[in-house]
């Protein structure tokens, strides 16, 4: 009798695997046969799941933004305001292998993305998500009267996003310099100047 094979679920692994191997290695080591061998296929394999290389590598991305995405609600449970901005944010710091793994994937895809339309369009309709819901937290602390009087919403949106986009790079880069606690110490002070 043949093997029954699960579409869906092969063309999951493959995806995964080439996210796991552009984490670890960039973009450059993420040829259609070294993303076959990390799932344990053989190239044709790939072929007959994706159109190219790029619609895989387009996929990849997409996978992580959903993973990431689908913690917001989680991470913001019975929180509003400023707690729910730190958390949301916090969650998105590489602060542990999976963050760390997720961040390496994204800005992997940052340079690729300036040149590549459908790589752009993912990258944008990901940070629109990401900053609705931060903003929507924010609304919220202005809401309650969290914040000081001066704090200007659309700022503090831009300061907080620029401030996780730099730390997630340097961390990256620099684990040493930019722990997982000085990560959140840096996170938390941005956050406790938005208090009353």
């Amino acid at each position: 009798m043949p093997k029954v094979v699960d579409h869906d679920e092969r063309r999951t692994e493959i995806v995964q695997a080439a996210g796991r191997l552009i984490a670890r290695h960039g973009l450059m080591a993420a040829t259609v046969r070294g993303i076959a061998a990390e799932a344990g296929y053989s190239s044709g394999v790939i072929d007959h799941y994706f159109a190219d290389k790029d619609d895989l590598l387009l996929q990849a991305l997409a996978a992580s933004h959903r993973r990431i995405s689908g913690r917001f609600d989680e991470v913001t449970r019975g929180l509003r305001g400023l707690d729910a901005v730190r958390a949301l944010l916090a969650d998105n710091l590489p602060t542990d292998a999976t963050r760390c793994d997720e961040t390496r994937l994204e800005v992997q895809f940052w340079a690729r993305s300036l040149g590549d339309e459908a790589l752009m369009a993912v990258q944008r309709q990901e940070m629109a998500g990401f900053r609705r819901q931060v903003r929507r937290h924010l609304d919220e602390a202005v809401a309650d009267g969290e914040t000081a009087a001066a704090v200007d919403a659309d700022d503090a949106l831009e300061r907080l996003l620029a401030l996780m986009d730099g730390l997630s790079v340097r961390a990256v880069l620099e684990p040493a310099r930019l722990t997982a606690e000085r990560q959140r110490a840096l996170l938390d002070e941005e956050v406790h100047r938005l208090r009353r």
